[in-house]
Formats: C-alpha cells, sequence, structure tokens
C-alpha cells in the first residue's frame, strides 16, 4: 500500500488471514522481480520519483535504469502538472494536480550555465516545456529531470518577421519512450501569414511555408479600420487597437490534431482567434466574442482536443467568465462553461488580466491585477470552480502572471 509520502510499504508478515486463497497478498515487493518491481513503481505519481532512491539500493538501480523509463512511457496519462510564470521569470515552481500541493524544481541546468536568465517559457506538450530567450534561440527542457536542449538557431529572415504564436506538440510511443516532438512558429503581417516548423527527429528547422486565406472566410482585415476595438491589456489597462500580453503569454497559442489536419489557434492583435490549419497550409479568422467597443480580457486554450476560448467581461456592474467554443458547422460560438456569479463579481472593476491554460478536463485560470492575484482550477465535466490556495515560499506568497501544462513524464527525452 501506499503511505502519505508516496512510498510503498509491505504489509506485516505477522498478519492472518482467515480465509483460505488470501496467500498471494501476504508477500514483500522484495520478492517481485526486477520486470514485474518496475511496472508497479511505474504507476506511482511522477512526484514519488523524488524519494525512490532514498527507499532502498534497489529502488535506487530502479530508478535509474533505462527499462523503468519504458515501463513508465507505458501508463497512458498523468495527472497534469501546471509550470508557473512568476514576474521574475526566475523560478521552478509547479502545482501538481494529483497532490493539489505547490512544488519547486530546480531550474534548469542549461538555462542557469548559459546565463539565459532572460529565458522565457513559451510553450509546453507531452513531459516537455519549451523556453525562449531574447535573441530568439529555443531550449526545451523536461522540468522533472531537468534534462535541456538547445535548438539550432531559427534564422535570421524568420526573426525579421513578427512573431504571432509558438506552439509545441509532443508525440510519444510505448515502444520508444524518447518520442518526438515538433515546435511550430506562426510568423508574418496579416493577412500575410507563414508557418516554421522545428522536428526533433531530424534536429533542424523546415523551410518557411506561406499560409493562403481560407476560401470561405469572410473576415477581411483591414489596417485602414478606424473602429477602435478596446480590452484590458496584460497590465490592467484598458488599451485600443493593440494587444499587450505579457512576456510569457506574448505568443499565447494553442494546436490541436482533428481529422488528421494541424491546427493553430492565436489571440491577434485586436484580440479576435486566428485558426492556422498546417496540413492544408491556409488561415481563417473567427467572428468577434463581444461587440466592438466591448471591455475584455481573453486567452485561448485546449482541452481534449478542442480550442476553447475564455472571456472576462463586464455588463450591468459586475463581472463575467465565461468559456466558449466554436461550432464550425453554424458558425458561431456556443458558451459551454461559465464561472459562479458570486466568484466572478470579485474581478469587477479590478481591471483584471486573465491568462489560462488547459490539461484534459481541467482549465487554470491565472487572474491578475495591480489589486490581486488568484488562480482558479474549472473542471469542464462537473462545472466545478476551485480557487487554489496561495503558493508560500519562505513565509511568502508568491504571485504569478501565468502557467503551462504539462504531463510529468521522467521517460520525456529532450
Amino acid at each position: 500500500m501506499e503511505d502519505a509520502n508516496g512510498w510503498i510499504s509491505r504489509p506485516s508478515k505477522k498478519r492472518k488471514f482467515p480465509e483460505e486463497g488470501n496467500e498471494m497478498l501476504n508477500f514483500s515487493l522484495d520478492e517481485l522481480n526486477e520486470d514485474l518491481l518496475e511496472r508497479v513503481l511505474s504507476w506511482l505519481p511522477t512526484s514519488t520519483f523524488f524519494r525512490l532512491s532514498s527507499v532502498c539500493k534497489r529502488w535506487k538501480s530502479v530508478a535509474a535504469s533505462e527499462s523503468f523509463k519504458i515501463a513508465c512511457s507505458r501508463v497512458p496519462s498523468r495527472d497534469p502538472w501546471f509550470f508557473m510564470v512568476d514576474p521574475n521569470l526566475n523560478q521552478s515552481v509547479i502545482f501538481d494536480s494529483a497532490e493539489r500541493s505547490w512544488k519547486k524544481l530546480n531550474h534548469p541546468p542549461l538555462l542557469l550555465q548559459n546565463c539565459n536568465c532572460d529565458s522565457i517559457p513559451v510553450a509546453a506538450s507531452g513531459g516537455l516545456v519549451c523556453f525562449r530567450n531574447m535573441s530568439g534561440d529555443y531550449i526545451v527542457s523536461n522540468p522533472v529531470t531537468g534534462s535541456c536542449r538547445e535548438l539550432p538557431p531559427v534564422g535570421p529572415d524568420s526573426q525579421d518577421r513578427p512573431l504571432h504564436a509558438i506552439a509545441m506538440n509532443a508525440a510519444s510511443s510505448s515502444s520508444n519512450y524518447h518520442g518526438s516532438y515538433k515546435l511550430v512558429l506562426v510568423s508574418g503581417d496579416l493577412p500575410k501569414l507563414s508557418f516554421k516548423v522545428y522536428n526533433s527527429s531530424s534536429d533542424c528547422w523546415e523551410e518557411d511555408v506561406s499560409l493562403r486565406r481560407k476560401a470561405d472566410d469572410c473576415t477581411e482585415f483591414d489596417s485602414n479600420d478606424d473602429d477602435a476595438v478596446y480590452f484590458l491589456s496584460k497590465a490592467g489597462n484598458v488599451v485600443a487597437t493593440n494587444m499587450q500580453r505579457s512576456p510569457s503569454k506574448q505568443y499565447s497559442s494553442v494546436i490541436t490534431v482533428k481529422d488528421g489536419e494541424e491546427i493553430v489557434y492565436f489571440l491577434s492583435s485586436s484580440g479576435t482567434v486566428v485558426a492556422c490549419n498546417l496540413t492544408n497550409k491556409n488561415f481563417t479568422e473567427y467572428p468577434r466574442l463581444l461587440p466592438v467597443f466591448s471591455e475584455y480580457s481573453i486567452d485561448v486554450v485546449e482541452c481534449k482536443g478542442e480550442m476553447m476560448v475564455v472571456v472576462l467581461s463586464e455588463f450591468f456592474e459586475s463581472a463575467s467568465l465565461r468559456v466558449w467554443k466554436f461550432d464550425e458547422k453554424t458558425k458561431c460560438w456556443n458558451q459551454i462553461a461559465a464561472m459562479p456569479p458570486p466568484m466572478s463579481h470579485e474581478f469587477y472593476g479590478k481591471k483584471v488580466d486573465i491568462n489560462c491554460v488547459g490539461a484534459g478536463d481541467q482549465m487554470l485560470i491565472c487572474l491578475s491585477s495591480a489589486e490581486l492575484c488568484s488562480y482558479v482550477l474549472c473542471d469542464l465535466v462537473t462545472n466545478e470552480w476551485v480557487e487554489l490556495p496561495k503558493c508560500c515560499m519562505n513565509g511568502e506568497a508568491l504571485e504569478f502572471m501565468s502557467a503551462l501544462s504539462f504531463e510529468p513524464r521522467i521517460e520525456a527525452s529532450v
């Protein structure tokens, strides 16, 4: 059985079972062969990985073995960890959704070694998190093991164009735990967009691919439009015509795979959602959720392979936080969840900025302004909204601007 510390304890050999046929319950894990022991330990929460080496020499050997990593890769899914981003961008703090607790991880060594203190996490997928520095270079890390890899330079041609989205897509296989991942960059000036892909299998950046406007897209980009669009900046101020995002969410985007088509979604400078179909090499702009002149904060997330949009708005002297999904058939937005009014009303008039991230059926929403800082976990199946406790380190409560979600997997290879 598992104790409060996540360790495995064995039943006392003095215990007697009244019924026959229960002899199999009275055994020690030490009696298992290496393969079975690794399979049993692989199902423990990932946080116990840090404690395996302190149990005994045999378990320490298991934790370091390649066959144990293969056993871990065969576990279908892990409860997500949320990699939190603080205003100073100098700590690795995560929220463990399995244990409902905060943990501090060692900062990836390559980031410290190369003095990349300006590196910020910009994308995550599978068990990996991607960092980007001010020079436009990328580093992929496994936050659990601390392993890092610096990707080849993107090239000056791509860096000269405005960057809109950074999306990551990791794939794994039970037969090959190393798996592979792709990093997708979407850049250009609307409506002239293009994307570039890094493929870990070939360890190189592929050629730029231009995106054309989808034929049935009736939305037009008009740079001379006199109608100003108002929304909340990431600093909490109401601004017009240009969305100001925090550094960690400046390239906020999600990637989905539906019917064999890879689609990257991101927010345009005016707050509308742009969908880039990498498979068909086209893009479309979705209709606006709220009318022009409405003040709001917006973010795009991915849950269970679906793109969703979270909007914080103010109407009739109250604040409302709602989750929307776009119906491709009817070409309209449908509300699928809403924060209970007593919770959302607290944000009225405080110019709150929202940054969201999805993980399976869950969604973590970071709400921040000059007056407050709050983190809410939403279960989209049960429509349960829970405010997380404050994260305290050295007696002080930490504040975070945003978060990225990933599966804590020790076998994830960079």
